[in-house]
């Protein structure tokens, strides 16, 4: 059974410094560590080959975001499973077998993600994943663990294997067949959800996600795009109006699509109102990135095999009105 950890890195030389020999040593005899470059412009080449000269080196031509640059990266990998490794995670001893055993435990898993602890804050959950990722009707991420920003203390609450709707992208496992089957990453996502479509996609085909608690990893986060960024707002905005198009069931797509693209207006009024112009703009971009592209969307919708109208992990009410209505800030309360 091969396994491929593979590090996408755009200038992250000091994530390589701190984290890189982490990975490696808690990786012998489980899985070959490789880094995939995204065409950095400082000198984390040069420094991986001169200080880590076993690791074998990917050089992407480009820099075309998360989902390009892994696509570009794992068409050179040969393995049974790939392990999508931020380069600002912290891993910890034993951290790849127990996941590879429950995915190996049932055929119809496709994706797999351990326990997403904060590296600064280490009883927390971390945002990005958590103890595995869900989402509402209206298209909005969550995780057991992160609701918004309440991130809750792991005292054991989520410590059981269960299938999730998402596994984040900052340590996803994936049998690489099926990667491969779907095509990757949608890479007009660049970065963010780019994951939550992924396992969508599969999920609409009969396959399981999973979340496995005996292995866990520490994420530092925002490493490439700090919260505040307005080019993350954007990304994000326009990435969730393709992923409920492309994905969800046609007998509640229009009304969910309106009501979230109302929810939408709702958001960059409050940008507007509080003064923070570029967020507001970005999700103005956002829409008429949707509009600009609708027909090259819905291709995409189209090529699917078959949507299914509701799966384990799709949380049937809204997450927003449970959370900033009825104050239900943790996932036990939902």
């Amino acid at each position: 059974m091969k396994v491929a950890v593979v590090i996408l890195n755009w200038n992250g030389k000091k994530f390589l410094e701190k984290f890189l020999p982490n990975v490696i040593e808690h990786s012998v005899g489980g899985g070959e560590v490789i880094v995939a470059d995204n065409a950095s412009t400082d000198d984390s080449i040069d420094f991986l080959k001169k200080n880590f000269p076993q690791i074998r080196l990917i050089e992407n031509s480009e820099n075309g975001g998360f989902s390009k640059g892994y696509n570009d990266a794992l068409k050179h990998v040969e393995a049974d499973y790939f392990v999508l490794l931020n380069s600002d995670i912290e891993v910890t001893k034993n951290w790849i077998q127990p996941v590879i055993d429950l995915m190996e435990s049932d055929p119809k898993i496709a994706a797999c993600q351990p326990k997403i602890r904060s590296y600064h804050e280490r009883e927390k959950f971390e945002y990005a994943g958590a103890a595995g990722g869900f989402i509402d009707k209206f298209g909005y991420p969550f995780c057991r663990g992160r609701i918004f920003e309440t991130l809750e203390t792991d005292t054991g609450q989520y410590d059981d294997a269960c299938e999730v709707f998402w596994a984040t992208g900052a340590a996803m496992f994936v049998k690489a067949s099926i990667y491969k089957e779907f095509g990757g990453l949608d890479e007009d996502f660049f970065a963010h959800m780019e994951e939550i479509d992924f396992c969508w996609r599969v999920k609409n085909a009969g396959y399981k996600v999973m979340y496995c608690p005996n292995s866990v990893v520490y994420h530092v986060g925002g490493g490439t795009l700090p919260k505040s960024s307005s080019r993350k707002t954007y990304l994000n905005f326009r990435n969730n109006l393709s992923l409920i198009y492309k994905n969800l069931h046609t007998k509640n797509l229009l009304f969910v699509f309106f009501v979230r693209w109302f929810l939408d207006d709702i958001a960059a009024l409050k940008f507007l109102l509080g003064g923070k112009l570029g967020d507001f703009f970005a999700v103005l971009r956002a829409q008429f990135y949707f509009i600009r592209n609708f027909r090259k969307i819905r291709k995409k919708r189209r090529k699917q095999l078959g949507i299914r109208k509701s799966h384990t992990g799709l949380y049937p009410n809204s997450i927003v009105w449970k959370y900033y209505i009825q104050k239900r800030k943790t996932f036990d309360q939902l």
